[in-house]
């Protein structure tokens, strides 16, 4: 086993040695009670009333808007809402408040505002947020969850909206407290949180979000450290230096003394938990900054890993990192999907799936971190940035073949026509581009170079919106997007301290307005994790319409491309949903789980922002998602069968 892979195995099989396999099997009793459905994010319900049979019946019957929710997010909100006993409960614009609905008629029925002034203005993350928590004692008492956008943790009571009595002070606590700054920098506008917090084993565990890192202020910054909080009363139970300090474990994987001052490694997306192994899985993102790591050589543990810890204590389980050293804004984007699949026969293993930027599925056994494939370390190109030193391999999973393109080689450019493609050839000679893993490039002050190309781009081919696993299956369904990025570094000491950032001139390569690459754009993806096959590929919408009405396609018979937008997925026992995610179109597909046939397309108020969820009430099942669009307030929109 690599010295990567496992601490404190021992204890983790010692605590389940006696326990049955217990399936992650999607959202309980036709209710959502996580962001992802269950703890283990998988996406999953198991409710049938909506089917291949009825769906041409399925229509909008309620829509909640979210214009007067102080401000807004312009046409956007991420979240993902809950439903637990009838009631929905979700966040609203920029000041992230919480607001409870009733789950069959859309009717709001409590509002949590809370007004944090300078501190949620600085907020690096000022944004809807994708959700809350819900947590309940042993007497059935409900708690929502939240974290606002000025990094305070907040409890309500489920029934009021009201601050719990006893937990932190007056249902708060300030998570500014106790943080790990460097000297001379200001926490307040550097750190906040995007995503809800897990709860499990009676454990709120809260991760933390940065600014974007490509043209930071400093190498310098606040450290993503990851903290366990008791449910009931708000106390600080461990923390996870995520940025390990001096003779700790991996701390000889940062040079010098680069630890001490490197910040950022935060939790930015979503995560996941197993409260039967009691862990909880964390994709760790990259340190400070995306793009340059000469201030920070080494491995860098533990950004970019998919990190396990003890739910209850914070000790470290087991990790592995997915980047060394990463200069590619590589992170880990998305919640870690837990399912239970019996691989190639040999018998039922507990996984743990971690969707990447890169376009690849890690696959792990989550109890012990063992990869249920072999993963195997290969050379990459080295940089020749002054100051930089790459790692000299890189992991590369032999299972699941990658669900996007990755890198880029002149058999992947556009080709709809002769000219296109020799046009695009032409542009590319002013770029560095290759395998995956091409580091980045100083932009040349004489045009020679404008830097590297990047597929997949910093914005990933899997992100947040992750993907979804049908456990009656064990088929994972992923939506990416083939997005192109151009990474060219200069100084710029006017900006930052760093000997490197990403360039204000950075420009992306396109061809007569069109992207450099073939479609499809955007995909959906079906991998077996049985086998680690995959199933079927369709494109993630039409072709748009930029593409559609180019003068230089006219006249071509286009297939559908897809958009350059991620999907967001929900599967059920009889369908998966799935929306064209932010900068697509406002339509909402009913798809053959076994075939990807579309079954309808089901259109909306707007497009698809945060990802579909599926509930019960009364009998009746509904299927509910934020849509927005630019220059619209953005909303959730209930669709359920038309009732007779």
């Amino acid at each position: 086993m690599s010295a990567r892979l496992a601490v404190a195995l021992a204890a983790v099989i010692a605590s389940v040695a006696a326990s049955p396999l217990l399936a992650q099997a999607g959202a309980p009793a036709g209710e959502w009670r996580a962001w992802g459905g269950d703890n283990g994010s998988t996406r999953y319900s198991a409710l049938t009333s909506i089917s291949a049979d009825n769906i041409d019946q399925l229509q909008v019957v309620w829509r909640w808007k979210m214009d007067n929710y102080g401000p807004r997010p312009e046409g956007r909100s991420q979240t993902v809402p809950l439903v637990v006993d009838g009631v929905l409960y979700t966040t609203a614009g920029m000041n992230r408040d919480v607001v409870a609905i009733d789950a069959a008629t859309g009717q709001t029925l409590w509002v949590y505002r809370n007004d944090e002034g300078e501190r949620a203005e600085r907020a690096p993350r000022r944004n809807s947020g994708r959700g809350v928590a819900y947590w309940e004692d042993e007497r059935g008492m409900g708690r929502i969850i939240t974290i606002t956008p000025g990094f305070n943790l907040v409890a309500l009571d489920a029934e009021t909206g009201r601050p719990v009595p006893g937990f932190g002070q007056d249902g708060v606590v300030d998570l500014m407290e106790g943080l790990r700054v460097p000297e001379g920098v200001d926490p307040v506008g550097m750190i906040g949180n995007s995503s809800p917090p897990v709860v499990a084993n009676g454990v709120i565990v809260v991760g933390p979000a940065f600014l974007t890192g490509f043209r930071p202020p400093s190498m310098s910054n606040v450290k993503g450290d990851v903290r366990g909080f008791d449910a009931r009363d708000g106390r600080e139970l461990w923390t996870f230096r995520t940025i390990p300090d001096d003779g700790e474990p991996g701390s000889e994987t940062w040079e010098g003394s680069s630890a001490r001052y490197t910040g950022n490694v935060g939790v930015w997306p979503p995560f996941s938990a197993d409260e039967q192994l009691g862990l909880v899985y964390l994709p760790v993102e990259a340190p400070t900054s995306d793009l340059y790591g000469g201030h920070r050589l080494g491995d860098n543990l533990y950004s970019s890993s998919l990190v396990a810890l003890h739910t209850r204590t914070g000790q470290l389980a087991w990790y592995y990192q997915v980047i060394h050293h990463d200069i590619w804004d590589y992170d880990m984007p998305a919640a870690p999907i837990l399912v239970d699949v019996d691989v190639e026969g040999r018998g039922p293993s507990r996984l743990v799936v971690a969707l990447t930027k890169q376009g690849w599925a890690f696959v792990f056994d989550r109890e012990t971190g063992e990869p249920i494939w072999p993963i195997e370390e290969r050379p990459v190109a080295p940089s020749d940035v002054p100051g930089e030193r790459t790692a000299a391999t890189q992991p590369f999973p032999t299972r699941p073949a990658p669900f996007d393109l990755q890198g880029l080689s002149p058999d992947d450019v556009i080709d709809f026509t002769p000219e296109l493609r020799a046009q695009a050839l032409e542009v590319l000679e002013r770029y560095r581009y290759g395998p995956i893993y091409t580091p980045p490039s100083v932009l040349a002050e004489d045009g020679s170079n404008l830097g590297t190309v990047m597929i997949p781009g910093a914005l990933g081919a899997a992100a947040w919106e992750g993907g979804a696993v049908d456990p009656e299956t064990g088929i994972l369904y992923v939506g990416s997007s083939t997005v192109v990025t151009a990474a060219a570094l200069a100084p710029d000491p006017a900006v930052t301290d760093m000997r490197y950032i990403q360039s204000n001139d950075a420009v992306t390569p396109t061809v007569q307005g069109l992207p450099i690459v073939k479609p499809p754009y955007g995909r959906i993806t079906a991998i077996d994790l049985k086998t680690g096959d995959h199933l079927w590929m369709i494109p993630n919408g039409d072709t748009p319409a930029n593409v559609l009405d180019h003068p230089a396609l006219a006249g071509l018979d286009i297939p559908p491309t897809g958009k350059s937008t991620r999907a967001g997925t929900l599967v059920t026992g009889s369908l998966l949903f799935a929306g064209e995610g932010w900068g697509g179109d406002p339509y909402l597909r009913a798809i053959d789980k076994a075939t990807g046939d579309v079954l309808r397309v089901i259109e909306l108020p707007g497009t698809q922002n945060g990802h579909p969820i599926t509930y019960e009430v009364d009998g009746r099942q509904f299927i509910v998602l934020a849509v927005g669009g630019r220059g619209q307030a953005p909303e959730l929109v209930g669709l359920a069968l038309v009732e007779d």
